[in-house]
């Protein structure tokens, strides 16, 4: 790219995307030259026809030039969504994505609960061994029947286990 603009204050150059697209001559301080090099002109295409040539100017001109590739890959990528979906653009795509982690955690959530249900079914059918004859366990108390934990006995609800349920169903792109 640089080689472009170099190339172009000596006249040699082909004009920018821009210039070829808006049939004007390109100059050597043309500032869309940078960003918007003559073999991507579907790239310019689409920033132009969403935000239109003298706005793209104006916001790459207010900014300081170490910013100006990020936001020319932004107006890039907003531009193509909004083509692809002129009603919702990004926003679109953002609450795809969104929907899709809803669902991905409610899945989670659903297979991490039949985890602890199997766990805990596994650990109800483990035998509790009988108690030792004496004449004041003859019958069986109901503190005997309590199973406590012992030391080796793994714990059924790990922390990272834990979902926020309440707010599961909401979502920042809902309508």
């Amino acid at each position: 790219m640089k080689e472009n603009i170099g190339s172009r204050k000596q006249g040699a150059a082909s004009p920018c995307a821009a210039c070829k697209l808006l049939r004007r001559r390109c100059a050597h301080d043309c500032v869309f030259a940078p960003y918007f090099p003559a073999d991507e002109p579907q790239k310019f295409a689409s920033v132009h026809k969403v935000f239109g040539a003298s706005n793209v100017n104006k916001m790459l001109q207010e900014l300081p030039v170490q910013q100006r590739g990020d936001a020319v890959k932004s107006m890039v990528y907003e531009a193509n969504a909004r083509v692809r979906d002129p009603v919702y653009g990004c926003v679109g795509a953002i609450s795809s994505l969104q929907h899709q982690i809803d669902v991905l955690q409610t899945q989670l959530a659903l297979a991490q609960a039949e985890v602890v249900h199997m766990r805990m079914r596994e650990f109800s059918s483990i035998s509790i061994p009988p108690a030792t004859n004496s004449p004041e366990n003859d019958s069986p108390s109901p503190s005997s029947k309590l199973i406590t934990p012992s030391s080796q006995t793994k714990s059924f609800f790990n922390m990272d286990m834990v979902v926020d349920h309440a707010n599961m169903g909401d979502s920042l792109w809902s309508c």
